[in-house]
């Protein structure tokens, strides 16, 4: 029995729900946020795998983001959110990595030592010197976006022609060949992540690499990250590797180190791709409390029913009451 009530029913391993017999573990991904650099090797590995045409080299005017969000033409997007931070309040790569880094032979910890060359002062970040008083300081929030690849999929749940299905790894998959362009996916989707590209109206999105999962490859994103910010393995691993890790940031002065997307109870089962966030999920652009959007339509059927049995029955009592 689920505890929440904005869960969904039934099992909360859809593989085998979906009819799959001695399925594999469910895989999926953990994006660790925190240790993405916004280098975008994992869109450029995406496109270049799965032949994802271009999206265009879009100037936003707002960020040094230039894809702006996940398309039809994009099915990874690193959003960059600059933040600014109250003075003194700076968390450098060395505590969040738990390593000094080596500038100039000298080993630099933390946000007061300054980098030095042959004993000499060397060049530091900006206001990094000045004192906490005088200091302002930002950060870069980067995240992967991706499909979520939801336990309780409203996109599988709405399809008419079942071009969306379920495979056997518990991820969601589109096949493009058989879609219609209804677009009753786009709109059932919590997350905003389904699209249709404009020169045919076919919806398209990340299907994790299902080519390579059944070849035991990893999908090409996750091959291509340089820090590991994107991991890829069966998902209750992930999930053990990303609580471990989330303890690991508060310990080293990070609280706002939170998950997002990891809950089996909540609002849509569980995300097969869920992330290690250092804001309010708003802050990325994503809905803090999604919930699968088909959840209450068995009630709304069994209403809709019950309604018109009462119309039908209401017209034969006329009918009858007429006739006599």
């Amino acid at each position: 029995m689920l505890p929440d009530p904005n869960s969904l029913y039934g099992p909360l391993d859809p593989a085998p729900d979906a009819g799959y017999e001695n399925a594999p573990p469910r895989m999926g991904f953990f994006t660790d946020t925190s240790v993405c650099i916004g280098c975008k090797a994992c869109e450029v590995a995406c496109k270049e795998w799965n032949g994802v045409p271009e999206s265009g080299l879009d100037l936003l005017g707002m960020s040094y983001d230039n894809t702006g969000a996940l398309t039809a033409n994009s099915w990874r997007h690193v959003a960059f959110v600059e933040q600014p931070r109250p003075a003194g309040h700076g968390v450098s790569a060395a505590d969040v990595l738990g390593e000094p880094v080596n500038v100039g032979g000298q080993l630099s910890v933390g946000a007061g030592a300054g980098p030095q060359f042959l004993g000499m002062p060397g060049a530091q970040p900006p206001g990094r010197g000045t004192g906490v008083e005088e200091r302002t300081d930002f950060r870069w929030l980067m995240m992967s976006d991706v499909c979520k690849h939801c336990t309780h999929a409203a996109c599988l749940d709405v399809c008419p022609t079942g071009s969306l299905f379920r495979t056997e790894f518990g991820t969601v998959v589109v096949q493009e060949d058989i879609c219609n362009g209804c677009g009753y996916c786009i709109s059932a989707c919590p997350y905003g992540v389904i699209d249709q590209r404009k020169d045919d109206g076919r919806a398209w999105k990340c299907t994790l690499c299902y080519d390579r999962l059944g070849a035991g490859m990893t999908p090409a994103c996750a091959q291509a990250c340089p820090t590991e910010s994107i991991q890829y393995g069966p998902l209750d691993e992930l999930r053990e590797r990303a609580a471990a890790r989330v303890s690991t940031l508060h310990e080293r002065g990070v609280p706002e180190a939170r998950l997002y997307g990891h809950d089996p109870n909540d609002g849509v089962g569980g995300d097969g791709a869920f992330f290690l966030l250092l804001d309010e999920p708003e802050v990325y652009g994503l809905p803090p409390d999604p919930v699968v959007t088909t959840r209450d339509l068995p009630k709304m059927w069994k209403r809709a029913g019950l309604a018109a049995l009462a119309m039908a029955a209401a017209t034969v009592a006329a009918f009858v009451g007429g006739s006599s």
